[in-house]
């Protein structure tokens, strides 16, 4: 349990940013599932739409410091190659 005054403050600005990156986590990871969908589903038009969507979230996330930016760089590398593959 925080006792000081500076400790209770860093326990509130940690939950908030807490909250805040499981929000933009969340969304990423929405990004990058409707690209598998539209991979698995077969149909390639829309799989180049949604990682046209996707790319951007991906590298907003590693830009928050979400996640590395290597990281990032390999899952659009991945879901590009894997788009590709279909055509």
């Amino acid at each position: 349990m925080a006792n000081t005054r500076s400790a209770k403050k860093m326990v509130r600005k940690i939950a908030t940013r807490t909250a805040v990156n499981t929000a933009r986590r969340s969304r990423m990871r929405t990004f990058v599932r409707r690209v598998e969908e539209a991979i698995i589903s077969g149909d390639q038009a829309a799989a180049k739409a949604a990682l046209k969507d996707a790319q951007p979230e991906i590298m907003r996330a590693a830009g928050k410091g979400l996640i590395h930016k290597n990281t990032s760089a390999r899952k659009v590398s991945r879901l590009a190659k894997r788009v590709k593959a279909m055509g």
